[in-house]
């Protein structure tokens, strides 16, 4: 297959040209050259910007393109109506962030999808993240065709080269030792997809032609707090102990969810980590275990400076603020 990837040098980027090179596909780029330019040096690469230098593409053809760095609708619909003669197929990398309403457990693609008043505007926040993701599988749609565009609507992806934080804090954290303060219950549900399934899931559904949404996390079977914290203990051999605090002590100090509290959110939002993927499952989306993604996260982890400033995760000056705080509460 002939395959253009547009970005293709960062997270999921580099994990799609990883399985597309494997598989023996032809990979071209289309980047700006700004992210790791010396990766991939010995693939073509089309340096431009999407926004009004589309052109250097003109006169080529691809049987699909994959689009990893679409988040604002003028800009993918100027992408797919550009490439509407020039490739069979459009995956296009979405977000589970579509969805509106997050306090319903057991969401599947037919989830009420979010609104946005301004369409036009072009400003990634908390409020316009999903409702533009949800414009852009649109201009998709109207570029392409409904039978040509796949949306793949992925949760939390971890990993290797992850730069949010949002997971790696965890392997990190327990690695540390000590008493590790642990958010909610032990019993609590989570959803998250290693960047190297989802991208063998996604070059193989292109391959295939799919199309339509498609949620895109995992496992495929129940995964608790709990469990993801004892793998990160077994697997770094780590002497920690978890102390469990509940959602309205972290809501109390204005703990921020999911970020400063990696997977962790409030229960009232029981959605956010229990959305329904059995149509992606039941494509082929497997998943490798967790062992293997918390290992592989401390090994890359290791490489980064010893000065590195986290994005995501407590500090450990919150940390021990927070714990100390919890057992003086006196209830």
């Amino acid at each position: 297959m002939e395959l253009l990837i547009i970005g293709g040098t960062r997270f999921l980027g580099r994990a799609l040209v990883d399985v597309a090179l494997a598989r023996g596909h032809r990979v071209t780029l289309f980047n700006r050259g700004q992210s790791n330019p010396g990766l991939y040096g010995e693939l073509e690469q089309t340096h431009g910007d999407r926004d009004g230098g589309l052109a250097v593409l003109a006169g080529r053809h691809w049987d699909a393109v994959i689009d990893t760095c679409g988040y604002f609708p003028r800009l993918v619909g100027d992408s797919a109506r550009f490439l509407a003669d020039k490739v069979a197929h459009y995956t296009f990398i979405s977000t589970l962030s579509v969805y509106s309403d997050t306090t319903t457990v057991g969401i599947d693609e037919n989830g009420t999808l979010g609104t946005i008043a301004d369409e036009a505007v072009e400003e990634i926040t908390g409020e316009t993240y999903g409702p533009l993701k949800v414009l852009c599988e649109k201009a998709v749609e109207v570029g392409m065709g409904a039978e040509r565009s796949l949306h793949v609507r992925a949760g939390l992806i971890v990993g290797p080269y992850d730069l949010s934080d949002r997971f790696t804090y965890w392997p990190a954290r327990v690695a540390r030792g000590g008493e590790v303060l642990a958010p909610g219950t032990p019993n609590d549900p989570v959803q998250f997809v290693d960047v190297r399934d989802l991208a063998d899931w996604t070059v193989r559904a292109t391959e295939a032609r799919l199309f339509g949404p498609y949620n895109a996390t995992g496992p495929d079977r129940a995964l608790t707090m709990g469990e993801v914290l004892q793998t990160c203990q077994e697997v770094s051999g780590a002497e920690a102990t978890f102390t469990w605090v509940d959602d309205a002590f972290l809501q109390a100090n204005e703990v921020g969810a999911y970020v400063e509290m990696p997977l962790w959110v409030p229960a009232e939002y029981a959605g956010f980590d229990t959305f329904d993927c059995r149509k992606a499952w039941a494509a082929g989306l497997t998943f490798r275990p967790l062992a293997e993604t918390v290992r592989d996260t401390l090994a890359w982890q290791a490489t980064r400076p010893a000065d590195y400033q986290w994005r995501g995760g407590l500090k450990p000056e919150r940390e021990a603020e927070l714990l100390r705080k919890w057992w003086e509460r006196g209830d």
